[in-house]
């Protein structure tokens, strides 16, 4: 042998974990069940909005529909089971949030290399909370053994923990949400930094 051995841990130490699939959005117009789906709306070349909640696709006078509500309405609607306010937004406008393939994908920090198409919505693969500027109110996803739980809500900033890890206590996104609505405060979990992702 000529050359020195390679590190066959190098890039993917034990101890850390596999990156959550990306959420990857595509158009609501496919074959798709909407209900309680997370969605963006908007037009190419105008903008997107996202956090918003869908229902079940409306036909009238020959033109498809989806219900679109802001995703803390959802929220509310389903744990109160009260009715609310869903605009008909024309299904050629909404994409769903669906998990992708993972990837293995980097964010970049050159602003060139992060630039998108206006003509569809785009998300940003899953970033270490490690790396995030901030986290409180963001979405993050929690990665153990290999199992993805998603739906969570960051409620903290990264802190040194009891036991010197550094942590973030996160929050699912209905507590998030009902602590809005009721001023109650959330029951939560302190999760270590290397095991989440803002998603």
């Amino acid at each position: 042998m000529t050359g020195p051995v390679p590190d066959p841990f190098a890039d993917h130490p034990d101890w850390a974990p596999q990156p959550p699939r990306p959420v990857v959005l595509v158009p609501a117009t496919g074959q798709i069940e909407l209900r309680g789906r997370r969605v963006a709306i908007g037009l190419p070349g105008m903008g997107w909005r996202a956090d918003l909640r869908a229902d079940e696709r409306v036909v009238q006078a020959s033109r498809t529909f989806v219900p679109v509500i802001a995703e803390h309405e959802w929220y509310r609607a389903e744990a109160e089971r009260i009715e609310v306010f869903a605009p008909l937004v024309p299904a050629d406008r909404v994409w769903v949030e669906t998990v992708g393939e993972r990837g293995s994908r980097e964010t970049s920090r050159n602003l060139l290399d992060r630039l998108v198409s206006l003509d569809s919505p785009t998300h940003r693969p899953p970033t270490p909370v490690m790396d995030a500027d901030s986290v409180t109110g963001r979405r993050v996803v929690h990665v153990a053994d290999a199992v993805e739980r998603r739906d969570l809500r960051a409620v903290t900033e990264t802190y040194t923990g009891t036991d010197g890890d550094l942590c973030v206590r996160v929050t699912n996104e209905l507590d998030w949400y009902r602590w809005a609505w009721r001023g109650q405060a959330p029951t939560t979990l302190e999760i270590p930094v290397h095991l989440l992702w803002i998603e």
